[in-house]
């Protein structure tokens, strides 16, 4: 252990990198004390497709955090990302015991807004409430010991598959972690990067990630709506390595170089030099040519989003504009075509409202490590995570045993 708090550690399982981040949570706040790198190759589009390489990638980032922080890491809250993530709204409503809410009724109220029926191979990840109803008086964000009789309360579920949450699980158990939460990749940066301000006027949170951009939007202080688009960084790198014809791994190094999806701010004489597949000779390219293959590509990823963000109908709660972040939102020029697709303000979101390491983690590509570690301080859950109880019989037994408990 750290100095005098408890320690807190994010494990950020991505696409092209897995990131652990130690915070240290103090009196005074949070403390960043160790941070650990290392490329991942075990993901495909936010999903484990390989669990030896994953989990290797898992505890060399761990090892190298726990080097620089001087400490033992027994447990982590992961990030879950992937095309297969659904979120959705949901309403419930109960009758209030005794005419004062209490907080057994706030429980039972967010189990009749999440009794919905979910597949069989999909799982709960969370259930955030949104606002709570008391005797058709709305916008009540903490209800207990109000007066009233009927309760209502409005939430947002997110579910993932079932199979994708298991396998990162069984990834850090095999790295030797047990993992307290699983949180949305999305949800855990947006504790890193947006203020009560934004979140409270609206807000749209782009996540520009490698395999996958993640959309989270806020307003009235919470969430409104989610989703995962299964594109990202490692599309932009795939048409580099395509468009210049070199090897993915040589088209990463260009995109970070040299990268700008903006054409028209790149100077006609600027060039680039392009390694040769299969021991052919180095090419000298106008670097015009690399913001052509880019700006399409980043342009389509913000359209698709902006389309999102329509079907959605939620146009006109990003009042305050759009953040965006990630380690793609790197990339020059993000700024400029996420203004021109979304017609709203937008900055690049970098982790905020911590200590310690600050100018190591102040960097695009450690909002998610960095948002698990505040989210784990905020909510601190008391057992670990488990998916599913070992079956229905015993979840049905457990639930009737609460409700005569109530009764009585």
């Amino acid at each position: 252990m750290q100095g005098d708090g408890e320690l807190m550690v994010g494990l950020d399982i991505g696409t092209t990198k897995i990131c652990a981040v130690l915070g240290d949570v103090t009196r005074e706040g949070i403390d960043i004390v160790g941070i650990g790198t290392h490329p991942s190759v075990g993901l495909r589009k936010g999903v484990v497709v390989n669990i030896e390489s994953t989990v290797d990638s898992i505890q060399k980032a761990i090892e190298e955090a726990e080097l620089m922080a001087g400490c033992e890491v027994r447990s982590v809250y992961a990030g879950i990302a992937g095309g297969h993530i659904k979120g959705f709204n949901s309403h419930g409503i109960v009758a209030v015991k005794g005419n004062e809410v209490t907080e057994k009724d706030i429980g039972r109220v967010i189990d009749a807004a999440r009794a919905v029926a979910i597949p069989m191979d999909r799982e709960v990840i969370h259930v955030l409430p949104q606002e709570f109803i008391v005797d058709e008086q709305d916008a009540i964000q903490h209800p207990l010991g109000m007066s009233g009789v009927r309760l209502e309360a409005r939430v947002h579920i997110v579910t993932g598959a079932v199979t994708s949450a298991q396998n990162i699980i069984k990834c850090a158990h095999r790295a030797g972690l047990d993992v307290c939460d699983i949180v949305l990749q999305s949800l855990a940066s947006s504790e890193a990067v947006l203020s009560e301000e934004e979140k409270a006027l609206g807000v749209a949170l782009l996540d520009f990630g490698g395999g996958t951009t993640d959309l989270a939007i806020f307003k009235d202080s919470s969430i409104k709506h989610t989703s995962v688009l299964a594109l990202g960084g490692n599309n932009l790198t795939h048409d580099i390595s395509v468009g210049l014809r070199t090897p993915m791994a040589e088209a990463e190094k260009i995109k970070i170089k040299y990268g700008s999806c903006l054409t028209s701010g790149i100077g006609k004489d600027e060039t680039i030099e392009v390694a040769g597949v299969g021991g052919r000779k180095p090419r000298t390219l106008s670097r015009q040519i690399l913001g052509e293959i880019l700006e399409p590509r980043v342009e389509e990823i913000f359209n698709l989003i902006h389309r999102e963000v329509y079907r959605a109908g939620m146009e006109d709660f990003i009042t305050s504009g759009v953040v965006v972040t990630g380690g793609s939102s790197l990339l020059e020029g993000v700024v400029e075509i996420a203004e021109s697709i979304f017609n709203f303000p937008t900055r690049i979101g970098k982790p905020a409202g911590i200590g310690g390491l600050v100018d190591v983690v102040n960097n695009p590509m450690y909002t998610t490590a960095v948002g698990l570690v505040l989210y784990g301080a905020r909510t601190q859950p008391k057992k670990k995570f488990r998916i599913r109880d070992s079956n229905i019989f015993d979840r049905v037994v457990a639930r009737m045993k609460k409700w005569f408990k109530d009764i009585i």
